[in-house]
Protein backbone atom coordinates (compact mmCIF):
# COMPACT_ATOMS: atom_id res chain seq x y z
CA UNK A 1 0.00 0.00 0.00
CA UNK A 2 1.47 3.25 -0.83
CA UNK A 3 1.35 5.36 2.11
CA UNK A 4 0.23 9.30 1.69
CA UNK A 5 3.06 11.13 2.68
CA UNK A 6 1.68 14.25 5.91
CA UNK A 7 3.28 17.76 6.74
CA UNK A 8 1.59 18.88 10.33
CA UNK A 9 1.82 22.93 9.89
CA UNK A 10 1.69 24.25 13.44
CA UNK A 11 2.17 21.97 16.66
CA UNK A 12 -0.25 23.92 19.08
CA UNK A 13 -3.46 22.30 20.43
CA UNK A 14 -4.59 20.92 17.16
CA UNK A 15 -0.97 20.10 15.55
CA UNK A 16 0.02 17.84 18.56
CA UNK A 17 -3.45 15.44 18.09
CA UNK A 18 -2.70 15.93 14.50
CA UNK A 19 0.96 14.51 14.77
CA UNK A 20 -0.91 11.52 16.98
CA UNK A 21 -3.81 10.92 14.85
CA UNK A 22 -1.37 10.57 11.57
CA UNK A 23 0.65 8.08 13.35
CA UNK A 24 -2.08 6.11 14.07
CA UNK A 25 -3.13 5.90 10.48
CA UNK A 26 -2.13 2.54 8.82
CA UNK A 27 -2.37 4.73 5.14
CA UNK A 28 -0.50 7.65 6.33
CA UNK A 29 3.70 8.42 6.21
CA UNK A 30 4.06 11.44 8.77
CA UNK A 31 7.04 13.24 7.35
CA UNK A 32 7.38 15.75 9.98
CA UNK A 33 6.23 19.05 11.42
CA UNK A 34 6.72 22.32 9.87
CA UNK A 35 6.84 25.25 12.63
CA UNK A 36 8.44 28.51 12.40
CA UNK A 37 8.49 28.62 16.40
CA UNK A 38 10.09 25.40 16.90
CA UNK A 39 12.86 25.76 14.39
CA UNK A 40 13.14 29.31 15.38
CA UNK A 41 14.21 28.15 18.73
CA UNK A 42 16.76 25.52 17.57
CA UNK A 43 14.61 22.48 17.57
CA UNK A 44 15.18 20.15 15.14
CA UNK A 45 13.13 16.83 16.34
CA UNK A 46 10.39 16.96 18.48
CA UNK A 47 8.92 13.74 20.22
CA UNK A 48 11.44 11.88 18.14
CA UNK A 49 9.49 14.01 14.99
CA UNK A 50 11.40 15.83 12.62
CA UNK A 51 10.78 19.91 12.99
CA UNK A 52 11.22 22.33 10.11
CA UNK A 53 10.99 25.49 9.07
CA UNK A 54 9.67 25.43 5.18
CA UNK A 55 7.82 22.01 3.51
CA UNK A 56 11.17 22.46 0.83
CA UNK A 57 13.48 21.04 3.57
CA UNK A 58 11.62 17.51 3.49
CA UNK A 59 13.74 15.38 1.01
CA UNK A 60 10.24 13.80 0.30
CA UNK A 61 7.46 16.09 -1.17
CA UNK A 62 4.58 15.80 0.96
CA UNK A 63 1.17 14.90 -0.90
CA UNK A 64 -0.73 16.98 1.71
CA UNK A 65 -0.33 19.48 5.04
CA UNK A 66 -2.30 19.80 7.48
CA UNK A 67 -2.85 23.38 8.45
CA UNK A 68 -3.39 23.47 12.39
CA UNK A 69 -3.03 27.19 12.13
CA UNK A 70 -5.61 30.16 13.75
CA UNK A 71 -8.18 30.69 11.64
CA UNK A 72 -7.33 34.25 10.43
CA UNK A 73 -3.95 32.76 8.97
CA UNK A 74 -5.38 30.31 6.65
CA UNK A 75 -6.20 32.73 4.18
CA UNK A 76 -2.36 33.45 3.45
CA UNK A 77 -0.91 30.09 4.76
CA UNK A 78 -3.27 27.80 2.15
CA UNK A 79 -2.25 29.68 -0.82
CA UNK A 80 1.73 29.17 -0.26
CA UNK A 81 1.39 24.89 -0.01
CA UNK A 82 -1.19 24.70 -2.60
CA UNK A 83 0.72 26.69 -4.98
CA UNK A 84 3.02 24.49 -4.95
CA UNK A 85 1.38 21.50 -5.69
CA UNK A 86 0.71 20.38 -1.66
CA UNK A 87 -2.80 19.59 -0.91
CA UNK A 88 -4.32 21.58 1.96
CA UNK A 89 -6.86 20.40 5.46
CA UNK A 90 -8.12 23.00 7.77
CA UNK A 91 -10.13 23.82 10.28
CA UNK A 92 -11.31 27.72 9.10
CA UNK A 93 -14.38 28.15 11.35
CA UNK A 94 -15.11 31.79 10.86
CA UNK A 95 -18.80 30.42 9.49
CA UNK A 96 -19.88 33.95 8.00
CA UNK A 97 -16.71 33.69 5.48
CA UNK A 98 -16.30 30.19 4.49
CA UNK A 99 -17.81 30.59 0.92
CA UNK A 100 -15.36 33.46 0.42
CA UNK A 101 -12.56 30.99 1.43
CA UNK A 102 -13.62 28.62 -1.06
CA UNK A 103 -13.91 31.05 -3.81
CA UNK A 104 -10.01 32.36 -2.86
CA UNK A 105 -8.41 28.66 -2.93
CA UNK A 106 -10.10 27.37 -5.86
CA UNK A 107 -8.22 29.01 -8.29
CA UNK A 108 -5.28 28.65 -6.78
CA UNK A 109 -5.52 24.71 -5.77
CA UNK A 110 -7.23 24.52 -9.80
CA UNK A 111 -4.70 26.13 -11.22
CA UNK A 112 -1.60 23.83 -9.38
CA UNK A 113 -3.54 20.66 -9.95
CA UNK A 114 -4.02 20.29 -5.99
CA UNK A 115 -6.75 19.64 -3.63
CA UNK A 116 -8.13 21.95 -0.94
CA UNK A 117 -10.20 20.84 1.80
CA UNK A 118 -11.27 24.02 4.10
CA UNK A 119 -13.30 24.24 7.48
CA UNK A 120 -12.86 20.53 8.31
CA UNK A 121 -12.82 20.52 11.49
CA UNK A 122 -16.20 19.07 13.36
CA UNK A 123 -18.61 22.82 13.52
CA UNK A 124 -18.11 23.86 10.62
CA UNK A 125 -16.76 20.19 9.42
CA UNK A 126 -18.71 16.61 10.67
CA UNK A 127 -21.59 18.65 12.47
CA UNK A 128 -22.22 20.51 8.92
CA UNK A 129 -22.38 16.96 7.26
CA UNK A 130 -25.24 16.45 9.86
CA UNK A 131 -27.11 19.01 9.33
CA UNK A 132 -27.10 18.54 5.29
CA UNK A 133 -28.46 14.85 6.30
CA UNK A 134 -31.09 15.59 8.13
CA UNK A 135 -32.59 18.55 5.94
CA UNK A 136 -32.32 16.06 3.28
CA UNK A 137 -34.49 14.18 5.91
CA UNK A 138 -36.87 16.88 6.21
CA UNK A 139 -37.07 19.00 4.19
CA UNK A 140 -38.89 21.27 5.71
CA UNK A 141 -38.42 22.21 9.88
CA UNK A 142 -36.36 23.94 11.97
CA UNK A 143 -32.38 22.37 13.36
CA UNK A 144 -31.23 23.60 16.43
CA UNK A 145 -26.98 22.90 16.71
CA UNK A 146 -26.07 23.84 21.09
CA UNK A 147 -22.61 23.83 21.47
CA UNK A 148 -20.87 22.89 24.75
CA UNK A 149 -20.40 23.48 27.47
CA UNK A 150 -16.83 23.72 26.61
CA UNK A 151 -13.94 25.31 25.99
CA UNK A 152 -14.10 26.89 22.59
CA UNK A 153 -10.27 26.58 20.46
CA UNK A 154 -11.32 29.54 17.87
CA UNK A 155 -12.96 31.86 20.53
CA UNK A 156 -9.88 31.57 22.83
CA UNK A 157 -7.48 32.06 19.73
CA UNK A 158 -9.11 35.53 18.80
CA UNK A 159 -8.60 36.76 22.32
CA UNK A 160 -5.48 35.76 22.84
CA UNK A 161 -4.49 37.86 19.19
CA UNK A 162 -5.57 40.73 21.41
CA UNK A 163 -2.78 43.61 22.65
CA UNK A 164 -2.50 43.11 26.21
CA UNK A 165 -3.77 39.46 27.08
CA UNK A 166 -1.14 37.28 27.64
CA UNK A 167 -3.52 34.09 28.14
CA UNK A 168 -7.03 33.13 27.55
CA UNK A 169 -10.21 30.77 27.99
CA UNK A 170 -13.40 31.17 26.00
CA UNK A 171 -16.06 28.75 27.51
CA UNK A 172 -19.65 28.27 25.09
CA UNK A 173 -22.49 27.74 27.06
CA UNK A 174 -25.64 26.70 25.51
CA UNK A 175 -29.16 28.56 26.56
CA UNK A 176 -30.97 26.01 23.80
CA UNK A 177 -32.54 26.61 20.64
CA UNK A 178 -28.87 27.24 19.24
CA UNK A 179 -28.54 30.51 21.54
CA UNK A 180 -25.30 30.72 23.42
CA UNK A 181 -23.19 32.40 26.13
CA UNK A 182 -19.74 33.46 25.99
CA UNK A 183 -17.86 33.14 29.50
CA UNK A 184 -13.81 34.56 28.65
CA UNK A 185 -11.29 34.18 31.25
CA UNK A 186 -8.19 36.25 30.61
CA UNK A 187 -5.18 37.14 31.89
CA UNK A 188 -3.42 40.54 31.04
CA UNK A 189 0.08 41.51 30.65
CA UNK A 190 0.99 44.11 32.98
CA UNK A 191 -0.55 47.41 32.93
CA UNK A 192 -3.10 46.31 30.43
CA UNK A 193 -6.64 48.12 30.48
CA UNK A 194 -8.70 45.18 31.37
CA UNK A 195 -12.04 47.44 30.66
CA UNK A 196 -10.91 48.49 26.65
CA UNK A 197 -9.91 45.29 26.31
CA UNK A 198 -12.97 43.64 27.06
CA UNK A 199 -14.65 46.36 24.68
CA UNK A 200 -12.21 45.02 22.15
CA UNK A 201 -13.65 41.45 22.97
CA UNK A 202 -17.15 42.25 22.59
CA UNK A 203 -16.31 44.01 19.38
CA UNK A 204 -14.23 41.19 17.80
CA UNK A 205 -17.06 39.08 14.79
CA UNK A 206 -16.50 35.78 17.13
CA UNK A 207 -18.24 37.33 20.71
CA UNK A 208 -20.47 40.27 18.33
CA UNK A 209 -23.97 38.29 18.31
CA UNK A 210 -23.77 36.69 21.50
CA UNK A 211 -23.76 37.81 25.37
CA UNK A 212 -20.76 37.71 26.62
CA UNK A 213 -19.14 37.89 30.05
CA UNK A 214 -15.50 38.77 30.34
CA UNK A 215 -13.15 37.50 34.24
CA UNK A 216 -9.74 38.54 34.84
CA UNK A 217 -7.99 35.74 36.09
CA UNK A 218 -4.40 34.67 37.32
CA UNK A 219 -3.76 31.16 36.23
CA UNK A 220 -5.66 30.22 32.75
CA UNK A 221 -4.20 26.62 33.22
CA UNK A 222 -6.14 26.21 36.98
CA UNK A 223 -9.53 26.60 34.50
CA UNK A 224 -8.33 24.82 31.38
CA UNK A 225 -10.48 21.84 30.23
CA UNK A 226 -10.09 21.03 26.54
CA UNK A 227 -13.51 19.05 26.72
CA UNK A 228 -16.90 20.03 24.43
CA UNK A 229 -20.07 18.75 22.80
CA UNK A 230 -22.61 19.15 20.87
CA UNK A 231 -26.78 18.87 20.81
CA UNK A 232 -28.41 18.74 17.50
CA UNK A 233 -31.72 18.28 17.00
CA UNK A 234 -34.35 18.68 13.85
CA UNK A 235 -38.22 18.57 13.93
CA UNK A 236 -39.84 18.53 10.59
CA UNK A 237 -41.90 17.24 7.78
CA UNK A 238 -40.54 14.44 5.32
CA UNK A 239 -42.58 14.78 2.58
CA UNK A 240 -46.32 15.72 3.75
CA UNK A 241 -45.59 13.97 7.14
CA UNK A 242 -45.43 15.80 10.03
CA UNK A 243 -43.50 15.93 13.79
CA UNK A 244 -40.10 13.88 12.38
CA UNK A 245 -37.38 14.26 14.88
CA UNK A 246 -34.06 13.52 14.93
CA UNK A 247 -31.34 14.25 17.65
CA UNK A 248 -27.60 14.10 17.43
CA UNK A 249 -25.27 14.65 20.46
CA UNK A 250 -21.43 13.99 21.38
CA UNK A 251 -19.45 15.14 24.19
CA UNK A 252 -15.75 15.22 23.00
CA UNK A 253 -12.13 16.22 23.16
CA UNK A 254 -12.17 19.40 20.92
CA UNK A 255 -8.39 19.29 19.41
CA UNK A 256 -8.24 15.62 19.22
CA UNK A 257 -11.63 15.28 17.20
CA UNK A 258 -10.41 18.55 15.15
CA UNK A 259 -7.55 16.97 14.38
CA UNK A 260 -9.04 13.25 13.46
CA UNK A 261 -11.56 14.76 11.09
CA UNK A 262 -8.72 16.89 9.37
CA UNK A 263 -6.42 13.46 8.95
CA UNK A 264 -9.47 11.68 7.55
CA UNK A 265 -10.27 14.71 4.97
CA UNK A 266 -6.42 13.80 4.49
CA UNK A 267 -7.55 11.03 3.17
CA UNK A 268 -10.29 12.43 0.69
CA UNK A 269 -7.58 14.79 -0.74
CA UNK A 270 -6.19 12.45 -2.91
CA UNK A 271 -9.96 11.16 -3.90
CA UNK A 272 -11.25 14.19 -5.30
CA UNK A 273 -10.47 16.48 -8.65
CA UNK A 274 -8.62 19.70 -8.10
CA UNK A 275 -10.17 22.53 -6.28
CA UNK A 276 -11.52 23.63 -2.77
CA UNK A 277 -14.05 22.22 -0.85
CA UNK A 278 -16.06 22.16 1.99
CA UNK A 279 -17.06 18.72 3.64
CA UNK A 280 -20.62 18.78 2.52
CA UNK A 281 -18.90 18.33 -1.01
CA UNK A 282 -16.97 15.32 -0.18
CA UNK A 283 -18.29 11.96 -0.16
CA UNK A 284 -18.46 10.30 2.83
CA UNK A 285 -16.24 7.15 1.74
CA UNK A 286 -13.90 9.40 0.95
CA UNK A 287 -13.01 9.79 4.25
CA UNK A 288 -12.20 6.21 4.88
CA UNK A 289 -9.17 4.37 4.77
CA UNK A 290 -9.49 1.04 2.27
CA UNK A 291 -11.57 0.39 -1.32
CA UNK A 292 -14.26 1.66 -1.87
CA UNK A 293 -16.18 -1.72 -2.25
CA UNK A 294 -14.47 -2.76 0.99
CA UNK A 295 -16.80 0.06 2.80
CA UNK A 296 -19.88 -0.28 0.70
CA UNK A 297 -19.93 -4.05 1.46
CA UNK A 298 -19.31 -3.56 5.28
CA UNK A 299 -21.16 -0.24 6.11
CA UNK A 300 -24.27 0.19 3.43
Amino acid sequence: MEKINIIVVGYGNIGKYAVEAVLESPDMNLLGIVSNSLSSSGIKEKDGIRVAADAAEFETKPDVAILCSPTRSIPEIAPLYLSKGIHTVDSYDAHDSIWELKMKLSPVAEANNAVSIISSGWDPGSDSVVRALLLACAPNGVTYTNFGPGMSMGHSVAVKAIDGVSDALSVTIPLGTGIHRRAVYISLEQGADFTKISEAIKKDPYFKNDETHIFEVDDISKLLDVGHGVSMSRKGVSGKTHNQMFEFNMRINNPALTSQIMISCARACMRQKPGAYTMIEVPVANLLPGSLEENVRKLV
